[in-house]
């Protein structure tokens, strides 16, 4: 009798958390059956792709997460650059970065948000924590925005503390197919928001925006490829720039170079691979061949500095992205978390991190 209430307790708290808010709303079916990349239920990526690598042993990955090196997060407080975002007087392009792959980019005077996490990468408190860092930016701390542009609906990509906290600051909200869903169950009305799928365009005050493809997956509960991911390509009356979300690596960079570029600045994923996922996450090197088949001037590598989802070393990713450029012309520009950036300037960026990993 007893086993029986205790197991119908823990079922009740499971589904009430479950049901809880911070996993979004599933979209219907009927409102992505016009996608040519929506089939049996699900999106699907151009080349087939595996989530995890076949043989991957859950063993191992259980191991992994038990071993991971002492390197694997800083053994100090990161600094960061504490901006007044509130106060910036800049008629020059520019970018901060937050850490991760949340960043504010300005261009022809309007300011867009890029996938603001300033919580915790997961829906569980004891997951998917930030790094302590001497400064933790929130959505208290921005100004008007004038876009929220959502890549997908992971947690490290999609945070509904801040996205909450956000709406009233917010003009408008792009996102990338299905991914809509969840956020008018937060409360953003309709009119507010834009879901693209892959080769449809969004222009908002003069600036262009184009839904481009990724590889990559999506799900915020159980089901993976209810929501679709994208990269994006912004285009304005002067500058051409690649929104890379999360990809792995395909052929899809070197089509959207040759149909889209040249770039004068890519925003790319630098970190989070591991052994049981190559197919979803672009290794350094890989990240500075895409950023080459881009034909990208300035490359800004993102989705490290801020949380460790996989196995390697924190820095690992940027330092070898570093060597890997090493015989090419890309510009690598490493911002300091909260720095400034005008990026058509020339680039006077540190490896900032390397004070902090050597104490």
């Amino acid at each position: 009798m007893y086993i029986g209430l205790a197991i119908a307790v823990i079922a009740f708290f499971v589904l009430s958390f479950l049901n809880t808010s911070v996993f979004g709303a599933e979209p219907k079916e009927e409102d992505l059956n016009h996608s040519k990349n929506f089939r049996d239920g699900v999106f699907h990526n151009q080349s087939l792709t595996e989530v995890m690598r076949p043989g991957a042993s859950y063993f191992e990955l259980i191991k992994d997460l038990l071993t991971k090196p002492k390197n694997n997060t800083p053994n100090q407080p990161v600094e960061v650059i504490k901006t007044d975002l509130l106060q910036i007087n800049s008629t020059e392009p520019y970018l901060i970065w937050f850490g991760h792959s949340s960043y504010l980019l300005v261009v022809d005077g309007k300011k867009i948000l890029v996938d603001p996490v300033f919580h915790n990468a997961s829906p569980v408190p004891i997951f998917g924590k930030p790094y302590p860092a001497t400064h933790n930016y929130q959505a208290e701390d921005f100004p008007e925005i004038d876009l929220i542009l959502i890549s997908h609906d992971h947690y490290d990509h999609l945070d509904e503390k801040a996205i909450r906290k956000l709406i009233p600051k917010t003009k408008h909200f792009l996102t990338s197919l299905g991914v809509d869903a969840h956020l008018k169950h937060w409360g953003i009305s309709t009119e507010k928001i834009t879901a693209l799928d892959w080769d449809q365009e969004f222009s908002f005050e003069g600036l262009k925006f184009t839904a481009a493809p990724a590889r990559h997956f999506s799900g915020r509960k159980f089901k993976r490829g209810n929501t679709l991911w994208s990269s994006f390509i912004l285009k304005t009356a002067t500058q051409q720039i690649y929104l890379g979300g999360d990809s792995g690596y395909d052929e899809h960079f070197k089509l959207i170079g040759e149909q889209h570029g040249p770039f004068d600045l890519a925003i790319l994923e630098c970190g989070q691979y591991g052994r049981d996922w190559p197919k979803i996450h672009l290794l350094p090197e890989e990240m500075i061949k895409a950023a080459s088949e881009l034909h990208a001037k300035k490359l800004i590598p993102v989705h490290w500095g801020k949380f460790s989802l996989a196995f390697h070393p924190w820095t690992e990713p940027i330092e070898r992205a570093l060597i890997a450029s090493e015989n090419t012309e890309i510009d690598i520009y490493t911002p300091q978390i909260g720095e400034l950036l005008h990026f058509n300037e020339a680039n006077k960026t540190t490896k900032w991190w390397r004070a902090i990993n050597s104490i």
